[in-house]
This record gives structure tokens, C-alpha cells and sequence, in this order.
């Protein structure tokens, strides 16, 4: 079994009821709390976290100090701040990201997904060629491409294609599929999400090489020095 990846969570008391710590675990996050500056700096000297959440919205200070520290000892981990409404952000605590309450629980885990690294060992990847699309983080990563989020309905899509290479998908297929329909009179917007795809996995979208239309038919999913 995989071990989960560590978030440390500094936040304060005054967090009570809305503490981040409920969305995190939720997402299956192993979650180590602190409630103090100093307890965080010396949680660190024995132990490696995945990523740090400092709720400064929770406490008295903008923990610019311990962010600063915090980064001394984990250069390379990063690091999500998280601020009280209408305050301005401070970009010399070095954090990674930076968040203004009010923020949903969703926004937070985006930012943290955004930023771990990938867990190969829990992380469903469909692949083909030097395409691979991580289905739980829905990300797809492309050779000479950066990593890219994707909408629910694009990894759909992308995934049908992954999935059936070197076949012809035709139209109906991907409407059943992905949009759970068999209309297929007006396919505008299947179009636009293909488009949207090659953006995602070509380097040239206007001149697709492996994403290919099928006119009338559909499209092919194949890639150069694949079978």
C-alpha cells in the first residue's frame, strides 16, 4: 500500500469549526496540525512533509517570519499561504501560492493537487506514446509540454481516445461515452472540445499530427513511432 502524502498544516485555534484540516483529510491527505510557528519549525527538523498549508487567516500574524524559516529548511517543498480577506498578499514570504479568504474547500485542493508531485504508485495513468493522463488529478503530460489541468469532460475525451489508439472513434461513440447521449445532430461542441484537446497534446494544434479527423467518420488517435 502506498503511503499518503504529508501536508503540514500550520493553523491556529481561532480556525476552530472552518479549519482547512477537514477538506484535506477528506481528499485522503495524511495531515500533521500545528497550531504554532514554532511547533511547525520544530516538527520539521525530524520530518519531511509533501507540501506546508500556512493558514494565516487563523492566527494573529502573517507568519512571514516562519514562512521565511520554514523555506530555509524545505527549499523545495512548497509552500501555500493563506491570508485574511482584504489583506494584500505579501510576495516576500516566499510562498508558492498565495489564497485570500473566502476560498472553497475545492480551490484549496487544486492548489495542493497543482503542486504535488505526482504519486505513480496511487495515481491511475492511461497512456499511449508520450502521452499519459493522470485520471484522479486529471492532468495530462505530453513530451515538450508542460503538465496541463484538465475539465472533467476533457479528460473524459482524452481518455476515450487513449484508450481506443489507432482505431477510428467515430461521433456517436464519443457522445454515448462522454456526454451520455445519443444525439448526435448538432456535434459543435464535441468539435470544440477536440479542439481544445490538441491544444492540450499537439505542438502544432492547427496541424494536428496526432489527433486526426476522419471527415465524416471521426477520429484517429495515432501517434508517431507507436503500433
Amino acid at each position: 500500500m502506498a503511503n499518503k502524502q504529508i501536508i503540514l498544516l500550520v493553523e491556529g485555534f481561532q480556525a476552530a469549526g472552518s479549519s482547512l484540516a477537514h477538506s484535506l483529510q477528506k481528499a485522503k491527505f495524511e495531515v500533521k496540525l500545528v497550531t504554532t510557528g514554532r511547533e511547525s519549525l520544530e516538527w520539521v527538523q525530524t520530518h519531511a512533509p509533501d507540501l506546508v498549508v500556512f493558514n494565516a487567516s487563523s492566527m494573529r500574524s502573517s507568519g512571514a517570519r516562519t514562512c521565511h524559516r520554514l523555506r530555509g529548511v524545505l527549499e523545495n517543498v512548497p509552500i501555500i499561504h493563506c491570508r485574511k480577506e482584504g489583506h494584500a498578499e505579501d510576495p516576500s514570504i516566499l510562498a508558492d501560492v498565495y489564497l485570500e479568504q473566502p476560498f472553497t474547500g475545492r480551490k484549496l485542493l487544486n492548489r495542493v493537487r497543482d503542486l504535488l508531485p505526482i504519486d505513480l504508485y496511487s495515481e491511475e495513468i492511461v497512456r499511449f506514446g508520450n502521452v499519459m493522463l493522470y485520471r484522479s488529478k486529471r492532468a495530462v503530460e505530453v513530451k515538450g509540454k508542460k503538465e496541463q489541468r484538465l475539465t472533467p469532460k476533457l479528460a473524459l475525451l482524452l481518455e476515450e481516445f487513449l484508450r481506443h489508439p489507432n482505431e477510428l472513434v467515430s461521433r456517436r461513440q464519443l457522445m454515448q461515452n462522454v456526454w451520455h447521449t445519443d444525439y448526435i445532430g448538432d456535434t459543435r461542441t464535441l468539435d470544440v472540445h477536440v479542439r481544445w484537446v490538441r491544444e492540450c497534446i499537439e505542438q502544432d494544434p492547427s496541424n494536428p499530427t496526432m489527433l486526426r479527423t476522419v471527415r465524416g467518420k471521426g477520429f484517429i488517435l495515432a501517434i508517431p513511432g507507436t503500433n
